[in-house]
């Protein structure tokens, strides 16, 4: 096998660990730290719509496939950027992924 299929089935599985352990880990500490100081468990609602929203997101991008360039490489970091900066702004989950993948094919469209 090409050393670019182990490489690409390695950041497949690390990205598919990191997608699935992150949560879980964020909602421990947050359960952690609130049963310690309030004594009442709150569970937010974003983890359960986590997965039906990464879902979304890789469709959306794999709708316009592109060949791995400083193109595609920029058009990634733009649409995390803008996911990352609304995410901090609404503290929500929907709109920010969706800015992000709308924001990925106007910079793809651009640099072509």
């Amino acid at each position: 096998m090409n050393s670019a299929v182990w490489w690409a089935a390695c950041a497949t599985a690390v990205g598919t660990l990191l997608i699935r352990m992150l949560p879980l880990y964020l909602m421990q500490r947050r359960l952690s730290r609130s049963s310690d100081t309030e004594g009442k468990v709150t569970i937010p609602a974003w983890p359960s719509i986590l997965a039906p929203l990464m879902i979304a997101a890789l469709l959306g991008v794999s709708l316009a496939p592109q060949p791995v360039n400083a193109v595609s490489w920029v058009s990634t970091l733009i649409a995390s950027l803008v996911t990352l900066t609304l995410w901090y702004k609404t503290r929500t989950l929907g709109l920010p992924v969706a800015a992000g993948v709308a924001a990925y094919a106007p910079v793809l469209l651009i640099g072509s």
